[in-house]
């Protein structure tokens, strides 16, 4: 009779429940693995055999025949061993057929009959509560991760010959208890370098709508100093975001697991020799791109101009939708990728172009002009604030100035609160949300209009410019937005054409 082990595999972040069948039959020794089963299942084959050995058990020799249903959904992943060896055992006799309709496995086997760990815990983990599974069996070093879906039993196993021991009731396994507890993070209480203030404040504008901002200044101005400072200026993690993150750095394998939970928002800095495929996500295995690691958090492209174009194209879906949506030959998954954009650049390619120093920019207007193209115009459209930093004289260097980041997260945390009460933030507010909640006085609005037909902004740039105006009414506790907020905003927008 065959055996019925239930086990999980993961799509995108989301999870689906695997049912794998172990049949032993007559025949020639063969061991077949259907249901559409990846390289790193079929070799699961030796991995099995060998840890059933050493683990001080009989590997079948008749012929065996595992099935993975649904059988029209491609498995990936080492994660199917446990439960193929499970299955194995308990189809040839060596563990009674016990029920385990409320039971789910997941597991790596080692040689040795070790169970190593695997990625995509917590979303299978999620999974298995929303299907009524009571009791989930992990690799050891998985059990803080799985323990984060409440409602379900975790138990954290070592080796395949502890498994059927308490499978057997000779060594019952205790279910896994999560110990660890978590801190606080410490308040804020870093200075700003004099000379910075005008950048760390649309900074601010940006974490307290969820904006995003280019810098453009010579080398040295403190673009990616600057950059490192928003992290800091955003509000913590809410316990949903903290589960989201904590899923997708499982799903992309690169969840600390000693940490365990996210517990700060992510700040990807990517290098401008990254390929499309590392930014936005795909790859064989349909893997998270840095896009969605920077999830709630921050994507930081320095040295924005020398990516190449391509690859900065792949941002505009994101950057516009809040998800990606990636569609191979193998499939198609979506990940979330809501995260604010820090672009720093040089405003040629020797970096002087503009600037009172000794150094002259000899670049010549072609090279300059090409140099700017490598930035198309619809992606300008998608950027908020626009930010020109100077290079410091030394005298600045060793002194900060009378500006705390403490005084601006207080300024956020208002605007924040504001915009919980709208239901979003303003970076995402839709044209009939900005009509409603971004409306200007008839002198404002005569404002604006020439503004916008002096630099022929599109659509796009008149709506991001009232969003960025209504962050900052809501950081000065204005009702509504007043002259001084509309002509600080149409600052940012003023400093890409000067």
């Amino acid at each position: 009779m065959p055996s019925k082990i239930k086990s999980c595999a993961v799509r995108g972040i989301e999870a689906f429940e695997v049912e794998i069948e172990v049949d032993i039959l007559n025949g020639l020794p063969r061991f077949t693995v259907v249901g559409l089963p990846d390289a790193a299942v079929q070799e699961s084959r030796e991995r099995v055999r060998s840890a059933i050995v050493n683990s001080g058990m009989a590997f079948p020799r008749h012929r065996k025949i595992v099935n993975m249903a649904p059988a029209d959904v491609r498995k990936s992943g080492p994660s199917f061993d446990l439960p193929v060896a499970l299955g194995l055992l308990i189809a040839s006799g060596q563990l009674p057929h016990i029920n385990l309709t409320d039971a789910m496995f997941l597991g790596e086997l080692a040689l040795s009959g070790a169970v190593r760990p695997v990625t995509g815990v917590l979303s299978c983990a999620l999974k298995a509560r929303e299907n009524g599974i009571k009791c989930l069996f992990v690799p050891a070093d998985n059990a803080e991760e799985a323990s984060l879906a409440s409602g379900v039993t975790i138990y954290g196993v070592r080796s395949l010959k502890q498994l059927v021991a308490h499978l057997k009731n000779n060594q019952v396994l205790s279910p896994f208890v999560c110990r660890r507890t978590h801190q606080p993070i410490a308040p804020v209480a870093r200075a700003i370098p004099q000379g910075l203030e005008s950048v760390i404040r649309a900074l601010a504008i940006s974490s307290a709508g969820g904006h995003h901002v280019l810098m453009s200044g010579p080398p040295g101005s403190g673009k990616t100093l600057l950059a490192q400072y928003l992290p800091l200026l955003l509000p913590p993690l809410t316990d949903e975001e903290r589960l989201e993150l904590t899923q997708l750095y499982s799903v992309a394998g690169v969840l600390n697991r000693a940490a365990g939970l996210v517990r700060a928002r992510p700040f990807r800095s990517v290098h401008h020799t990254a390929s499309r495929t590392s930014l936005i996500g795909g790859g064989v295995k349909l893997s998270p791109g840095e896009i969605s690691l920077a999830h709630h958090g921050v994507l930081f492209l320095d040295e924005m101009l020398e990516f190449p174009r391509e690859v900065l194209e792949g941002l505009r879906q994101p950057l516009e939708q809040g998800h990606i949506r990636i569609s191979r030959a193998q499939g198609e998954v979506t990940f979330p990728a809501h995260f604010t954009l820090v672009g720093a650049m040089n405003p040629c390619p020797c970096g002087f172009a503009g600037q009172n120093s000794p150094k002259r920019c000899r670049c010549t207007a072609n090279a300059k002009l090409n140099y700017r193209k490598r930035l198309s115009g619809p992606m300008l459209d998608r950027a908020d604030l626009f930010v020109r930093t100077k290079r410091l004289r030394f005298e600045q260097l060793n002194q900060n100035s009378t500006l705390q980041l403490n005084t601006l997260i207080e300024c956020i945390k208002i605007a924040r609160s504001r915009q919980d009460e709208r239901g979003k933030l303003n970076s995402n507010l839709k044209p009939a949300e900005i009509t409603r909640h971004c409306a200007l006085s008839t002198e404002n609005m005569k404002l604006l209009t020439n503004f916008g037909e002096t630099h022929f902004l599109s659509a796009r740039s008149y709506h991001s410019i009232l969003k960025v105006a209504c962050t900052i009414a809501d950081m000065n506790e204005h009702r509504t937005i007043e002259s001084a907020d509309l002509v600080e905003a149409l600052q940012y927008r003023a400093a890409l054409f000067g």
